[in-house]
């Protein structure tokens, strides 16, 4: 199945909360290529931003954060230009009143036919035709 990768379901994956053990078994069905992930390239860029604020937070180990940058980089999703979804997103955003970094996530699956898998409750009640949550995988 394809699936757009969310950044609060790919920060799971890297970091201990309630919906890892969902999240790293999606990661593990990537890699045994049970589906396809794809998601726009601001994605690296969220991730090390969660990654070194875990680690000021304490939430994981100075150095930790580059460990698993790298981990969840071999394999990488497809990523595609935020740039090309960027217009789309910000007439999503004001519309909906939701930030333009999940309206980037929402274009992409508007494009592509595929959903968003995410955690993110606020996110999926919003666009229920274009998301999935991780719990139903």
């Amino acid at each position: 199945m394809k699936l757009i990768l969310d950044a609060c379901v790919a920060i799971s994956m890297l970091v201990e909360e309630n919906d890892t053990p969902a999240a790293r078994s999606l990661q593990a069905d990537f890699q045994k290529k049970i589906h396809e992930l794809i998601a726009p390239d601001s994605l690296p860029l969220e991730i090390a931003h969660a990654l070194t604020r875990a680690e000021r937070q304490g939430k994981i180990d100075v150095g930790q954060g580059q460990i698993a940058f790298d981990d969840f980089l071999d394999p990488c999703p497809t990523l595609y230009p935020y740039f090309d979804y960027l217009d789309r997103a910000i007439r999503l955003s004001s519309k909906f009143r939701i930030g333009v970094f999940d309206c980037v996530y929402v274009a992409l699956s508007e494009e592509h036919g595929c959903p968003v898998v995410t955690s993110d409750k606020r996110f999926l009640e919003l666009f229920p035709s274009l998301t999935i949550s991780l719990s139903d995988l």
